[in-house]
């Protein structure tokens, strides 16, 4: 009982300073402006999510983990479509245009096939976000922003990585016919290799052939000491042609699987390049939240990056557990 005087003064006091002397409140103690607040979650926005990822690719499932993530966390719907055809992408990207949805997230491995669908998307005030695919298309095509890792770079680097594993003449195993992106990353290794780079086109729906075509090459040319894949499911299938030719050559990859993580474990895997898929479909979905709460983009007209990162023996447990988990 002895605080309650002390109580009621401090409430007067804070009456009185809280008000001028017309009984208006003062600027200072003021609520802060309704355009301060941070965006609400929860709004029920519809974003559609179109990739060129055929189904059970797990490259294409850890996108879309990281989209529908997203959605919850924004209380957004989040609808997932992939299709390798560009006809049929395009499709579903006029689809989600009939729809009128919120937002649109779709990767370009064939840019100038999707050019008129993804027009007639930002004609109709449609935000799009483009990933992993067609960065340098992105900003031309109206798109608020890219999210991906610089083929290029990435390209570069895997190079310089088997150059100082010793290859000299390196086969670049292309999984998709017109994919900019996967030519980019062979001719990034070929800038930095310092030696050959033979291109192989395979079929990533047969990985059977994969296997026999890769092991008939190393057969046919033993001075191919070094294979590049550029898809997790590649990588295991070029593995074991290695092994069917009784092959040296040394394997490396781009991109991640919990099998793979496991080869490089074992020695079979020098390395992935990790372009962190995830954020490719979590990010995303978090800017058009954004955009459509409050206008912002993100980029300043440049790609977001999400790699290239490494992963070794070195850190290849670690990630072990999150590919478990489906968030690598």
């Amino acid at each position: 009982m002895r605080r309650t005087p002390i109580v009621l003064v401090l409430l007067g006091a804070l009456a009185v300073t809280g008000c001028s002397s017309g009984g208006q409140q003062s600027a200072e103690s003021a609520p802060p402006a309704a355009s301060s607040a941070a965006p609400a979650a929860g709004s029920g926005a519809r974003f559609s999510v179109i990739t060129h990822g055929a189904a059970g690719d797990s490259f294409w499932d850890v996108v879309k983990n990281g989209a529908e993530a997203a959605g919850k966390q924004y209380g957004a719907q989040v609808a997932y479509q992939g299709d390798g055809d560009p006809a049929k992408q395009s499709q579903l990207i006029d689809q989600a245009v009939t729809e009128k949805v919120d937002g649109i997230v779709v990767s370009m491995a064939n840019p100038d096939a999707l050019k008129e669908a993804i027009g007639k998307a930002v004609a109709a005030k449609i935000p799009v976000v483009t990933i992993n695919s067609g960065a340098d298309s992105s900003k031309a095509f109206g798109a608020i922003t890219h999210v991906g890792q610089s083929e290029d770079v990435a390209g570069r680097g895997a190079g310089e990585q088997l150059k100082a594993a010793g290859v000299t003449k390196l086969l670049c195993v292309i999984h998709e016919a017109g994919n900019v992106g996967l030519d980019q990353r062979c001719k990034g290794a070929e800038q930095t290799l310092g030696g050959t780079v033979e291109r192989l086109q395979v079929d990533v729906s047969n990985l059977a052939d994969v296997t026999s075509k890769v092991a008939a090459k190393l057969q046919s040319d033993q001075q191919v000491n070094g294979v590049l894949s550029l898809n997790p499911a590649v990588a295991i299938a070029a593995r074991d042609a290695i092994k069917d030719a009784g092959s040296q050559a040394k394997l490396a990859t781009f991109d991640l699987s919990a099998d793979v993580v496991t080869a490089i474990n074992d020695g079979e895997v020098l390395f992935a390049v990790d372009q962190q898929q995830y954020l490719q479909g979590y990010l995303p979905i978090t800017f058009l939240n954004l955009y459509k709460a409050n206008l912002n983009t993100v980029g300043g007209g440049l790609p977001v990056n999400t790699g290239p990162g490494f992963v070794t023996k070195d850190n290849a447990e670690q990630v072990a557990k999150l590919a478990e988990a489906g968030t690598r």
